[in-house]
């Protein structure tokens, strides 16, 4: 009988040595996942892992027996063999998003993943968003990998479904854009007074050698000063200038004889440098003609300039210099008849199809009002244009009685651009319907451009990722450029992931196909730029089960040394 019981002994003892074994190997792999936690402590975007247990074989002695008439049930005898690790399960719970001023840094504020891809164009997937640009202007993580997108097409259009790298040509250039569009804003205040008469500017009466009053048709150089002195010459140069709406206006050159040789030819040289608008639509008798007398004296060269003080034109002794001939100021002009009625007047600029930059003067005076509201005239001029006027175009605004837009006629304007290389004409429509028509309390206008379509060429100096994704590259003229969109990739268990070196993971078979889509759809977090996820892990949890898994261990290796110490005495008592 004693072999028996020491041989059942000794397997029972074994076991427990191994049993307690099983809670050292399983602890150990605690203290594993503890450790590799730790680690990561400071690993961007870091999930930490748990180590969950379960138990090994029970051994039944005896299943146990249900109560009796008589007696009570009895419970099942069973000895477990110990303890097996069941799972580690990562925690994709959200880490902390803290700030680092890189505005290539993303971070995802709730779920999903960003898409990378390796050396050999494999997907992978990461939520380190620690990017930077490359030798090759190409986003990458800190291993290299190319951050994916969806790209943009040339209008801007993000093409969801196809991925490419994303690529920021920083210091690049952009095409020039011919302005189509300019939008104005402001007021033009309803207390002006109507523009009702034009500046009236006259010359002194001019006569021929002869004594005769000139005309439209007289020679330039028929004309004589009061002493008899030839006024001009054949070849003379003429520099005119002067000013329009107390405005300077830009020196022309009129050549004798090659420009013009008549006194009339002179008047409508100096009608188009001056910006004169001749169209009926404008009112009154606008234009340059030579008196027949007898207000204003015959022969005197007269000009008569558009309503309104914002088109009164003001001309002296000094606004047509002979720079070659005897007389070096040929005409004295009179102011006979000042101009009436306010107005507001504003330039910018827009831009043709090699980005030059070309000036618009906008003149605008009112032109009437009445019970149903108010009406007022814009008179379009540029000096870029290739023309010797500057005169574009001229149109109306009319407000209703409530100072609110109306309709506004004449908006489409061109620009000749002869002669400098860009596409000819400039063509672009001014939208007017940001105005109103309301009074100011001062009594003023305002008028100004509020934004236009064109650009010069520009150099991409700055980008920018919004909450959706969207990347934006920023140019040096003010323009935008959209490069893609950020693409996000969800799981249906992201605990199945597979998890690699360098902070990205791989999909398994427990974790489901990979969804890729803009953030802000379906699953997918937001985009947060110049920021970083931190790792998850948390300090004093990791201590904990750190201190639980050493406990383990312990208790488990005293079981194995309490096993060794009986088995030594049972084999004793067989000596």
């Amino acid at each position: 009988m004693p072999a028996p019981v020491i041989g059942k002994g000794t397997m029972s003892l074994t076991t427990a040595m191994f049993t307690g074994f099983t809670g050292i190997k399983s602890n150990s792999v605690g203290v594993d996942t503890v450790g590799d936690n730790l680690a990561n402590l400071n690993t961007t975007a870091f999930k930490g892992q748990r180590t969950l247990f379960e138990t090994l074989l029970y051994r039944t002695l005896s299943e146990g027996e249900g109560p009796g008439d008589s007696t009570g049930g009895t419970l099942p005898r069973q000895v477990g063999t110990g303890s097996n690790v069941a799972t580690i399960q990562r925690s994709f719970a959200q880490g902390g998003v803290d700030s680092t001023g890189f505005p290539s840094d993303l971070a995802i504020d709730g779920r999903g993943f960003f898409v990378v891809a390796g050396p050999n164009d494999e997907q992978m997937f990461t939520r380190d968003g620690a990017f930077r640009l490359d030798a090759n202007e190409t986003m990458v993580s800190s291993n290299g990998a190319v951050l994916q997108i969806f790209p943009a097409d040339e209008s801007g259009q993000i093409r969801i479904g196809t991925l490419s790298n994303l690529v920021i040509p920083l210091g690049s250039e952009s095409e020039a854009i011919a302005t189509t569009n300019v939008v104005m804003d402001g007021r033009l205040d309803s207390t002006t007074n109507v523009a009702a008469a034009g500046a009236l500017v006259t010359s002194q009466a001019l006569v021929t050698s002869t004594g005769t009053a000139a005309t439209a048709s007289t020679q330039l150089i028929d004309l004589v000063d009061a002493n008899g002195l030839s006024l001009f010459a054949a070849g003379d140069e003429l520099v005119i200038n002067g000013s329009k709406g107390d405005i300077a206006i830009p020196e022309a050159m009129f050549v004798v004889g090659t420009d013009g040789s008549t006194l009339g030819d002179l008047g409508q040289y100096m009608e188009a440098v001056l910006g004169i608008n001749s169209d009926p639509a404008t009112g009154g008798t606008p234009g340059i003609t030579v008196s027949a007398g007898p207000e204003p004296p015959e022969g005197a060269l007269v000009v008569n300039s558009n309503l309104g003080e914002v088109n009164a034109i003001e001309l002296d002794a000094s606004s047509i210099v002979n720079r070659t001939g005897a007389v070096a100021s040929p005409f004295s002009f009179t102011t006979a008849t000042e101009a009436l009625g306010g107005g507001e007047t504003t330039s910018f600029n827009v831009f043709d199809s090699l980005g030059n930059a070309v000036e618009v003067r906008l003149r605008v005076a009112l032109e009437s009002k009445s019970e149903t509201g108010t009406t007022w005239r814009f008179y379009a001029e540029s000096v870029g244009d290739s023309d010797l006027s500057p005169v574009l175009g001229t149109g109306t605004i009319t407000f209703d009685p409530n100072g609110q837009f109306v309709a506004s006629t004449g908006t489409d304007l061109s620009i000749d651009r002869a002669g400098v290389g860009a596409e000819t004409p400039l063509t672009f429509a001014l939208d007017l319907s940001p105005l109103t028509g309301l009074a100011s309390t001062d009594g003023t206008s305002e008028l100004i451009m509020d934004n236009q379509n064109g650009a010069p060429a520009g150099l991409l100096i700055d980008y920018a990722i919004d909450a959706d994704g969207i990347i934006t590259g920023m140019y040096s003229n003010q323009l935008t450029r959209v490069f893609g969109q950020v693409a996000l990739a969800t799981f249906i268990n992201d605990e199945g992931l597979l998890a690699q070196s360098e902070n990205v993971f791989l999909p398994g078979v427990n974790s489901g196909d990979p969804t890729i889509i803009a953030p802000r759809t379906g699953m997918a977090g937001e985009i947060r730029a110049g920021y970083l996820e931190q790792s998850n892990v948390e300090l004093a949890r990791e201590f904990i089960n750190l201190i639980g898994a050493s406990t383990g261990i312990s208790s488990a290796s005293r079981v194995v040394r309490a096993a060794d110490d009986l088995l030594q005495e049972l084999l004793l008592l067989a000596r």
